[in-house]
């Protein structure tokens, strides 16, 4: 028998929960070994919440000096419920050589998130990924994130015009049902066959023995994809196909390999109502018995053990009550080891009904656009729908697809590679549909766990927890001399400003370090140091928080050619009228309401000391008007003494010390600092426990400006720029309300007329959103995405049209 690394080839689906359980017996009954297999299948997917995050971007082509928007939507990766767990979420744009141009950190609340990226003139035309994805989503695959292509355009250099044809390349690729050929056995080969821009094309072909004879035909069924029925026979070494492209390009590919034993899984739809999973092997004993586990996300669906007689068995069971999604069976042996794997897919009977119209379906230039929005199936009356909704103009240039919130969250983020009209698969039906959505099964799929971490009585342990309540900025620390890993070393991480923030961590064994920061917005300096008076001999590093993990890269759809000359010529135009005009309006941030009050609360004592005589030297300054803190001078210089009020005493070491939040060791430091730069200064009269630390009292003096007005921090801490969470740009768009407004001279050349990320739809009712046109005539998209409270998500979109001259 060949190894379980050549005998299993797994297709993919990812983890979902689901509220209900179902379970199957066998005729036979269960064994010990199926129900240990649940057991552990159940034990590990305890420990495991699922997340999926969908990207609703405002348009799929872009020039340089536009700003793209976005809208993040979390969700519970089973129920597709929002699913509020991460606070952050990481959004991030790269190029074909996976280098990040753009990376943002998004705040997330309510399970929802917007931003907006400004794209530079440096980048080059051509095909980006976006990305999505959270800190709990780093532990799994790269797979799982949230993955889709934009096409950006530089149209102030030369933006890689092409008037001949590009040579055309194909790929085709075939896929044994349940991952393995074996000698002697019929088995079902699914096919899929792609230009280089990932998409489907009609193809037929036929399959040559070793001998040159003709031992099965095949043709495509639609997106590329297609099957055929194929006996490998054990007097042959191999097989080729032989594809012929719609074009007459020839493609030869030769076959997987098959093995002289092993195990086959076929499943079949017997009836509208009933599926059979049948097994065949070779080479085995004629009457091993082999396990079935059915799961849709974390809940077994079907379970049951197969008796091989004369190496062959199968099970029958009804599909009406398998949940909605993806199915995903997998045959062990009695080693537990998987040997096949299958895919089912059953459509999802609702979806979020979103109604759109606009109250006209022409415009002029400068007119005013009323659109009435709806969404008519909420099961909860009054319970609103989250929505976001884009308007742009449509050319030669916009892609063809958009991403579908309700097929993604359905099909797309749980398969692997590239899908061709997703949303076919969930809104058509018939025999075709029926049959090219089993192709679709046959030719994806993933798992987002393998099953030796599963079938394990170990914990289940992940590197990356999800991120509660702030962003976690992780570094570790060092010997400044050897390099190695420092354990239980103290640290502190501050960003000096206005508010006064601090924290501390303790280094792990492999001295790795972990702060949890609240309301971090904007480019901020941070300050990792330890106490240097105890702790002077080591380095530190903090780390991106970003993925270092890539998927497959989703092939690029998008080729610059002559015949976009035209619309580039416009869209150049357009953005050089906007950025004269409107430049201002692009750096209009929403300033966040942040808690003020400093992380230790009220202090005890709080000088202004514009309130006072002001004195030359801060040691006076303390002495005379600071009863709270006594000055000592020792061997080393100066010492505070804090005022220990709870107890009626004084603390003979020092309290922690603080400048705009950063904190200060060496006292001397503080003291020879020209107290004219102090506006205020803080005490806190008691012991201050933070987290596992207890200082002895604290000292927060704050400048003018929160930004240490000159005072040199200790060179040996780390001092570096960080950005935090994205501040939030706000949407400008002109408004003609009068005829004078109307009649302006100043030009108008937006290309996207409205994008809102926070519309709520209460119940059935209908609200209505107004807009107003451009003097871009052409015909303009209206695009909405939205979730509701139970999960069901949707999507809506239809055109107008805008008539007139520039």
């Amino acid at each position: 028998m060949p190894s379980h690394k050549k005998t299993v080839c797994f297709f993919k689906v990812i983890v979902f929960y689901l509220c209900g359980s179902f379970s199957f017996i066998s005729a036979f009954g269960q064994t010990d070994s199926v129900k240990n297999i649940n057991q552990q299948f159940a034990r590990y997917n305890r420990g495991v919440v699922q997340e999926k995050l969908f990207l609703h971007l405002d348009r799929t082509c872009y020039v340089v000096g536009d700003v793209a928007w976005f809208k993040v939507y979390a969700t519970d990766g089973i129920s597709h419920k929002p699913l509020a767990m991460s606070k952050i979420a990481y959004v991030e744009v790269f190029d074909n050589e996976k280098h990040a141009v753009l990376q943002g950190k998004i705040a997330l609340r309510n399970a929802t998130g917007q931003g907006s990226f400004q794209l530079p003139v440096s980048l080059v035309s051509g095909t980006y990924t976006v990305r999505a994805y959270t800190n709990w989503m780093k532990n799994f695959s790269p797979e799982l994130y949230y993955q889709s292509t934009i096409a950006i355009i530089n149209t102030q250099s030369n933006a890689g015009l092409k008037s001949g044809a590009d040579s055309v390349a194909y790929d085709a690729q075939f896929f044994p049902e349940g991952g393995n050929l074996v000698e002697d056995i019929t088995s079902q080969i699914a096919f899929k066959i792609v230009d280089r821009f990932g998409k489907g094309v009609d193809a037929e072909g036929f399959v040559l023995d070793q001998q040159g004879k003709n031992v099965a035909r095949f043709k495509s069924l639609k997106f590329g994809l297609g099957r055929f029925t194929f006996t490998p026979s054990g007097a042959n070494a191999g097989y080729t196909a032989v594809v012929k492209i719609a074009n007459k390009q020839i493609l030869t590919r030769k076959l997987p390999v098959a093995y002289k034993e092993g195990y086959v899984m076929r499943l079949d739809e017997v009836n509208s109502e009933q599926l059979k999973i049948s097994v065949q092997a070779k080479g085995i004993s004629s009457t091993e018995e082999v396990f079935l586990l059915g799961h849709v996300g974390s809940q077994v669906a079907v379970s049951a053990n197969i008796r091989l007689m004369d190496n062959s068995g199968s099970y029958l069971f009804n599909k009406k009550e398998l949940p909605e999604g993806i199915s995903h069976f997998t045959l062990f042996n009695a080693k537990k080891k998987p040997l096949c794997e299958r895919l089912y897919f059953k459509r999802p009977a609702k979806r979020l009904l979103i109604t759109a119209q606009t109250d006209k379906p022409q415009y002029a230039p400068r007119d005013k656009v009323s659109l009435q929005l709806a969404t008519t199936n909420l099961t909860m009356q009054g319970v609103p729908a989250n929505m976001s909704l884009a308007v742009y103009r449509l050319d030669s240039l916009t892609t063809a697809t958009y991403p579908n919130i309700n097929s993604y969250l359905w099909l797309t983020s749980d398969l692997k590679g590239a899908i061709e009209s997703p949303d076919y698969y969930l809104t058509s039906t018939g025999t075709e549909a029926d049959e090219a959505l089993d192709n679709l099964m046959l030719t994806h799929g993933w798992s987002r766990f393998r099953w030796e971490d599963v079938l394990t009585n170990q914990a289940v342990t992940f590197e990356n927890p999800p991120e509660l309540n702030g962003h976690f900025v992780r570094g570790r620390v060092t010997h400044s001399t050897t390099g190695a890993a420092a354990p239980d070393i103290t640290t502190y991480l501050a960003a000096p400003g206005r508010y006064i923030r601090l924290y501390n961590s303790k280094s792990k064994s492999n001295g790795q370090i972990q702060f949890e920061l609240k309301d971090f917005y904007g480019s901020q300096e941070l300050v990792v140091q330890t106490d240097t008076k105890r702790d002077s001999t080591y380095h530190f590093e903090l780390f991106s928080p970003f993925s270092a993990k890539y998927a497959s890269p989703i092939p690029a759809q998008y080729r610059l050619s002559e015949r976009f000359k035209t619309d580039i010529t416009q869209r150049h135009l357009a953005a050089q009228v906007q950025n004269a005009y409107y430049k201002k309006y692009s750096t209009l941030y929403r300033v966040p309401a942040l808690d003020s009050v400093p992380f230790y609360g009220k202090p005890s004592e709080t000088y202004k000391l514009d309130d006072y005589t002001r004195f030359k030297v801060l040691e006076e300054v303390m002495r005379e008007y600071v009863p709270g803190v006594q000055v000592r001078i020792r061997k080393d210089g100066f010492h505070f003494m804090v005022h220990d009020d709870p107890n009626r005493t004084v603390f003979y070491d020092n309290p922690m010390v603080l400048l705009d939040g950063v904190p200060v060791f060496n006292i001397n430091k503080i003291m020879a600092m020209d107290p004219l730069k102090i506006q205020r200064l803080d005490v806190v009269t008691s012991r201050y426990f933070h987290g596992p630390l207890v200082y002895n009292g604290l000292v927060s003096y704050s400048t003018y400006k929160g930004d240490l007005d000159g005072f040199q921090l200790d060179p040996r801490a780390l001092v570096r720029d960080y950005e935090g969470l994205q501040l939030q740009r706000e949407f400008y768009a002109p408004r003609y309300e009068t005829q004078q407004e109307k009649q302006s001279r100043r030009p108008d050349f937006r290309q996207l007329l409205y994008w809102n990320p926070e519309i709520v739809s209460a119940g059935s009712g209908n609200q209505t959103l107004s807009f107003y046109t451009s003097d871009q005539p052409g015909r303009y998209q209206v695009v909405i995405q939205g979730l509701a409270p139970n999960g069901l998500a949707g999507s809506t979109s239809f055109t107008f049209e805008v008539k007139g001259l520039l």
